[in-house]
């Protein structure tokens, strides 16, 4: 009985030490991944003095919204988010609803090639932006739509719609056909059992799909800078660095400041729909 009660004290002991060292773990690890954002907000509520002479780096001696009100006032700041905000909800609805069909296509039809081709549509996703930007811009200048928006309309889904093909085709392959063949013995069609019964399953994908799309498309930096030249039309990831530095000279309050604001409206998505990515995300990863 002693024995006994010693053993379960021991191992009372041992899970008691696992836990505590779990916990320092993943302390030490949430400490390092969340103090670049500590100093994203630090630095955006600094003063440039405090900020140039690096007085308390990690604490604020005169908290200021000079920084924020520079951004507002003297740059285009307005302008780079509606254009952000305007590109990425385009690419995202067009890329999902067109990724999503496709996926559809080539896991519920039995088209010859229809594998090699899914793996083909994955691959163009993995192509590298810097061989492509130089046709593309060509392209573009082609249709006369350098320096407009529309532009990136136009391109952005050229990768952002094999991701999104590559991503609902794991979650196709997961949803039984035989529900769908149900629908279809009581009379509905194909299109109507692909929005009544499989679309409304596929959710949780779909979601996934587009916040990644929508991520992408609004840190996009390489075509952005390339296509877009003029500041009123640019997007935030290259309107903030053109127009807050220069040389070696950075205005680093000011640029944190549209960092932290940048950031606001991903760090929504994400917040919102986070238990829809996960489950998509767990979906898309396990191909059947």
């Amino acid at each position: 009985m002693t024995t006994m009660t010693t053993f379960k004290q021991d191992k009372r002991t041992q899970n008691a030490i696992i836990s505590t060292v779990s916990y320092i773990a993943l302390a030490v690890m949430l400490i390092f991944w969340l103090f670049p954002v500590f100093w994203m907000v630090l630095t955006a509520f600094k003063p440039n003095p405090e900020i140039t002479r690096n007085e308390a780096p990690l604490s604020i001696l005169e908290p200021t919204l000079d920084n924020i009100n520079y951004l507002f006032q003297e740059t285009e700041f307005v302008n780079w988010i509606v254009n952000s905000l305007v590109v990425s909800a385009s690419t995202t609805i067009f890329s999902v609803i067109v990724g999503t069909l496709a996926a559809y296509a080539l896991v519920r039809f039995r088209l010859k090639g229809g594998k090699v081709l899914g793996m083909g549509i994955f691959i163009t996703y993995l192509l590298p932006q810097t061989l492509l930007f130089i046709p593309m811009a060509y392209v573009i200048q082609q249709l006369r739509l350098y320096d407009n928006l529309l532009a990136l309309v136009l391109v952005y889904p050229t990768m952002m719609v094999p991701f999104c093909t590559w991503l609902m085709m794991g979650y196709f392959s997961q949803i039984p056909k035989d529900m769908e063949e149900s629908a279809r013995v009581d009379g509905a069609t194909r299109w109507q059992a692909f929005y009544m019964v499989v679309l409304p399953l596929a959710i949780p994908g779909t979601i996934s799909a587009a916040i990644f799309t929508f991520t992408l498309s609004w840190s996009e930096y390489l075509y952005s800078l390339v296509l877009i030249p003029s500041s009123a039309s640019q997007t935030i990831p290259v309107g903030v660095p053109n127009a807050l530095s220069s040389g070696d000279v950075f205005i680093w309050g000011s640029i944190m400041a549209a960092a932290l604001i940048g950031s606001l409206p991903v760090v929504f998505v994400y917040a919102f729909f986070m238990k829809y990515f996960v489950s998509g995300m767990m979906a898309g990863a396990v191909k059947g």
